[in-house]
């Protein structure tokens, strides 16, 4: 398979990463939180889960070790080579030609936090960045004096990024088939301005859903790809015939369970596409092979875009064998499925070849 894009991620630490720290991210990825999360004495390690397994079979290797050794070798090798010989041969070794990363969190103030200029630094391959949108508001709103500066600032911070920016990302939690009103944007700015003013970091302060809804009406005037995180994108259908005008693509990032069903909204608007999943046997019998695409959507760890690379093509390559195998497909046909899922059409979509270069895009990270 030819190498992979990676098209959602939120990149990699930069720092060292000890044994609790290490923990805790694994905790973070099979859906608990970083901040007090990790082993709990009573139940066990998160090396004890599905993914610790598959951190376990693929990394080792990358490292100079057997696979599934014991946890604690593996993390004494990576603190032996350290943070950056260790990132860089696990994002080396993990398949992956081109990494589409958003950026950070809305709260995370840590240099150390993870983000994509970590990332380009390591990565043997090209690395751009994805606008999160509710993120370009708080950097606007922190140097804004007035309502009208605030809403000037965020149109002109919206076009300056579609310049070295692949696509824009939005949480997508207030979508409706129409953009709000200029009164209900001055409305939620002036209480955005006000909420900056008393309390301390972009965590306390509640989400506006008219301002989001014009970021994101916004974001599309770019003719950049706009990226959906939903947890169901059911409700979403009103918003996505409203845009199919437009010509702008629509990538939806469903949560688990939910794949199937962006499969089938990507099968029926033109401009959407979807996230393939976990699980490509799901997906790729819902829509054409054309609107899927893969990612890791992996934070943190470069164990994360390691792992979700190999389960994905392995996942894949049984799919598309047994289809094969059955005569429902020629080798011919599977080789140009993998291909388009595997990234043909994430290059087609998001156009990485034509952004600026990546290490310009970090330094904006």
């Amino acid at each position: 398979m030819e190498p992979l894009v990676d098209h959602h991620s939120r990149g990699i630490l930069r720092g060292e990463v000890g044994p609790a720290g290490f923990e805790r991210w694994l905790a973070a990825a099979v859906g608990g939180a970083v901040e007090g999360g990790g082993a709990h004495p009573l139940t066990g390690t998160f090396f004890d889960t599905r993914l610790g397994l598959a951190v376990r079979r693929w990394c080792p290797p990358l490292l100079g070790l057997e696979p599934h050794c014991a946890p604690a070798r593996y993390l004494a090798r990576r603190r032996e080579l350290g943070a950056y010989a260790a990132g860089r041969a696990l994002l080396r070794g993990s398949g992956t030609g081109t990494f589409l990363v958003a950026d950070g969190p809305r709260d995370s103030a840590d240099p150390d936090a993870p983000g994509l200029a970590a990332l380009a630094d390591l990565a043997d391959g090209a690395v751009h960045r994805i606008v999160d949108l509710e993120r370009l508001a708080d950097g606007v709103a922190a140097g804004s004096g007035t309502v009208a500066s605030f809403v000037s600032g965020t149109a002109e911070a919206l076009h300056t990024a579609a310049r070295t920016a692949v696509a824009f990302v939005s949480g997508g939690g207030f979508l409706e088939a129409a953009p709000p009103e200029l009164r209900e944007v001055l409305r939620a700015a002036e209480r955005r301005l006000r909420d900056r003013d008393r309390h301390r970091g972009p965590a306390d302060r509640r989400t506006e859903p008219a301002l989001v809804r014009h970021l994101l009406w916004s974001a599309l005037t770019t003719g950049r790809p706009v990226q959906l995180h939903c947890a169901d994108p059911g409700p979403l259908a009103g918003f996505l015939a409203a845009t199919a005008g437009l010509g702008v693509p629509v990538v939806l990032l469903p949560s688990v369970p939910h794949h199937r069903a962006a499969a089938r909204m990507a099968a029926a608007f033109p401009h959407v596409y979807a996230d393939v999943g976990p699980d490509p046997a799901e997906t790729l019998g819902e829509a054409p092979f054309g609107k899927l695409m893969f990612s890791t959507r992996a934070r943190g760890l470069p164990e994360l875009y390691v792992v979700g690379a190999r389960l994905f093509t392995r996942a894949l390559e049984r799919l598309l064998s047994s289809w094969t195998e059955d005569g429902d497909c020629t080798r011919e046909d599977a080789r140009r499925i993998a291909a388009l899922v595997g990234g043909g059409n994430a290059r087609r979509v998001y156009r990485p070849a034509a952004a600026p270069d990546p290490a310009g895009a970090a330094g904006a990270g």
